[in-house]
């Protein structure tokens, strides 16, 4: 089952590219809510290129990694990644109410899809919200 979520974020395509692939902008707004955080992340953004970021519950209960390899780049455009045996693609448009963000993915099979959706969409709005805030 493949989930998608979509975001319009107000800043240039550029800003918006870039705090997606740049560690230091993932660290912090990848995180779904205001409990958790991302301790740790790596980008080497090309086809065959690992990504990992390591996510933590802030009270140190609990924590995982989030890593995959990249298997198609289109600068500005398009970014398709395997992570396990899943995909997902994140696709960035520019319109004219700003940049379109729509991230495809494949659904896993332990949480219920509404539940991966609604997770997947938080941190979306949370790169949003970020990027927005460093555009102004």
């Amino acid at each position: 089952m493949k989930i998608t979520v979509e975001a319009i974020v107000m800043a240039p395509l550029e800003t918006v590219w870039k705090a997606w692939t740049t560690p230091a902008d993932i660290m912090a707004w990848n995180a779904a809510s205001d409990d958790w955080h991302t301790t740790a992340s790596t980008v080497d953004l090309r086809p065959g290129g690992i990504f990992s970021s390591r996510m933590e519950a802030k009270d140190g209960s609990f924590g995982f990694d989030f890593a995959g390899t990249y298997t198609r780049i289109v600068p500005l455009r398009l970014i398709e990644a395997q992570f396990g045996d899943r995909m997902m693609s994140v696709a960035f448009a520019q319109t004219g109410d700003g940049v379109k963000v729509v991230e495809i993915f494949d659904a896993e099979e332990t949480n219920p899809a509404e539940m991966q959706r609604m997770g997947w969409q938080s941190i979306l709005d949370r790169f949003k919200a970020h990027v927005e805030s460093k555009a102004q």
